[in-house]
């Protein structure tokens, strides 16, 4: 189920783009991160969305918040300030799309295209849906986790948190 929700893209035109935060390493994406921002920034320019909010606080000894590096790769790729939000709170996926409703909610944006890696999106869709956010997923196509072995890793993990979410709902 995981592996067959993250083959599909669902995007569509909606308000706004989430970005997913990932590692980063002092001011740069890491490469996972990276991959969701240029994939972001390609929905945004195809027109799907006027806006990309990057979630992401700040990683244990970071000094940097992972929104504020995603923004800055997106301004320094052509995105205009003005059509980006971050917040800088959250450290987990629930916490990332909490603080990414309370944008759009402020913002007044009411539909959003969920981004992230394949793997991670089936999660991401469960908790938007339990938060009331009215959101779709779209996949980043050139995903680091390309071999079977970390594809396998990377499902495993998500497998585990998924199960714990959906006993638990944090």
């Amino acid at each position: 189920m995981i592996w067959d929700f993250g083959e599909k893209d669902a995007a569509r035109k909606s308000d706004c783009i989430i970005v997913l935060g990932a590692a980063v390493y002092n001011d740069k994406p890491s490469p996972v991160f990276k991959e969701r921002i240029r994939h972001a920034i390609e929905l945004f320019q195809q027109g799907q969305a006027s806006t990309i909010i990057f979630t992401g606080g700040y990683g244990d000894g970071t000094s940097h918040a992972e929104s504020a590096v995603g923004a800055s790769y997106a301004v320094a790729q052509g995105i205009r300030n003005t059509a980006i939000l971050i917040e800088t709170k959250s450290r987990t996926t629930h916490q990332n799309l909490a603080e990414a409703k309370a944008l759009m909610e402020a913002a007044r944006l009411k539909s959003a295209i969920i981004v992230s890696d394949p793997l991670h999106l089936k999660r991401a869709s469960v908790m938007a849906d339990n938060l009331g956010i009215l959101a779709v997923t779209s996949p980043t196509p050139t995903t680091r986790y390309r071999s079977l072995r970390t594809k396998l890793a990377f499902l495993v993990r998500e497998i585990y948190f998924y199960t714990a979410y959906t006993l638990t709902s944090e």
